[in-house]
């Protein structure tokens, strides 16, 4: 386009059209085509996984998270296949209030468990979701500096993808593999306390919560239902002049616990300080992690648990299929903005409306 500096109305004045940009798009870009990556066969994936290839591993947890229904149906061939190979591991779920430390004291408590203990580790850390943009860091390796680059362990962050209570709906899938892969301990890390707890208890053996002293009433916001779900809780960050304040925290809780009634394995949790900075306090813990193992399995808890586990999420997961099953309908899908927009219209109400919706998807279900 010419400059209207050029007319003749602006004489002696004289504008260049300059030099035309090049595209900011590097355009070599479209001629390198990406290697497609081989798509493995379900018996592929297990044999990588049972001789302990992180690589395929990881990629069979890809495979387990994926959304897409094909991607399902291969998911779970290999995790049959895998099962009979599964639960010869200790299982640890690690909570805790944001700022407690979690990820810093599971850089500490793996390595102590690999010097000590041996074995594999594996740590299935969740992150938290954005309602907004459903997007996740995935940063937890950043902070499990050390572990991190350990040949025997495997970290493998997950979102959580918008499910109830911040819990990838896949870990416990995600276990089996790991277990068939060669790891006999699993630390399941949580987003935070909340809802989350109770899905992650369902599927350790053993549940850690991590506390922090100094922070005014030790006991403030600590739901009681998370306080009778840990086997064990445990006081961070008792080092300088924060000792005195772990021990006084510690006191604290082993007056809560008494108040609440026994455990269903029988086992009275235990109150213990540590610091994750300083690796203090660090084997008392596991004593006391593997003190509980051995108690569980010689009152047979341990494997009662593991049946109930099981039939947990047998039912866990029926619920979710009929639930992806019902929005996933085309009737539904159809008949479901109106609907709402009745409710929201007042026209309707909510229970109305849902029994409409449901009336109208079992009605396609019968046949």
């Amino acid at each position: 386009m010419e400059h209207p500096e050029n007319s003749e109305e602006y004489k002696g004045l004289t504008v260049n059209q300059g030099v035309d940009q090049p595209s900011t798009v590097n355009p070599y870009l479209s001629m390198r085509k990406k290697p497609k990556r081989r798509r493995f066969t379900s018996g592929e994936y297990v044999e990588g996984i049972l001789k302990g290839d992180v690589t395929v591993l990881s990629q069979a947890v890809t495979l387990v998270e994926s959304i897409k229904p094909e991607h399902q149906a291969l998911a779970q061939e290999v995790i049959e296949k895998c099962l009979p190979y599964s639960g010869n591991s200790v299982r640890v779920g690690i909570s805790g209030v944001p700022g407690a430390g979690k990820s810093t004291s599971i850089d500490v408590f793996g390595l102590h468990v690999l010097q000590e203990h041996a074995g594999k580790l594996a740590v299935l850390a969740i992150d938290p979701s954005s309602e907004r943009s459903k997007g996740s860091i995935l940063g937890d390796k950043t902070r499990m500096e050390k572990l991190s680059v350990h040949p025997d362990s495997f970290i493998r962050p997950s979102p959580t993808a918008g499910s109830l209570g911040g819990v990838a709906r896949k870990t416990r899938e995600t276990i089996i593999l790991c277990e068939a892969a060669g790891f006999d301990k699993i630390f399941v890390e949580t987003v935070g306390v909340g809802q989350s707890e109770t899905a992650v208890h369902s599927m350790v053996d053993f549940f850690l919560l991590i506390q922090l002293a100094g922070t005014g009433d030790e006991l403030q916001g600590i739901k009681r239902g998370i306080m009778e779900m840990a086997d064990g809780i445990i006081i961070n960050k008792a080092d300088g002049n924060n000792i005195e304040k772990a021990k006084l925290a510690a006191t604290h809780f082993r007056n809560a616990l008494h108040l609440f009634p026994a455990t269903e394995s029988g086992w009275i949790p235990e109150v213990l300080t540590y610091s994750g900075f300083y690796g203090i306090g660090i084997k008392e813990i596991w004593d006391m992690v593997y003190r509980y193992i051995d108690f569980a399995k010689e009152n047979g808890y341990f494997e009662r648990r593991r049946n109930e586990q099981a039939k947990y999420w047998m039912y866990e997961t029926i619920n979710e299929h009929l639930r992806d099953s019902f929005y996933n309908n085309p009737d539904i899908a159809t008949l479901l903005p109106s609907e709402e927009q009745d409710v929201l219209a007042g026209r309707a109400s909510s229970f109305s409306a849902a029994r409409k919706l449901l009336d109208l998807y079992f009605k396609g279900n019968k046949g």
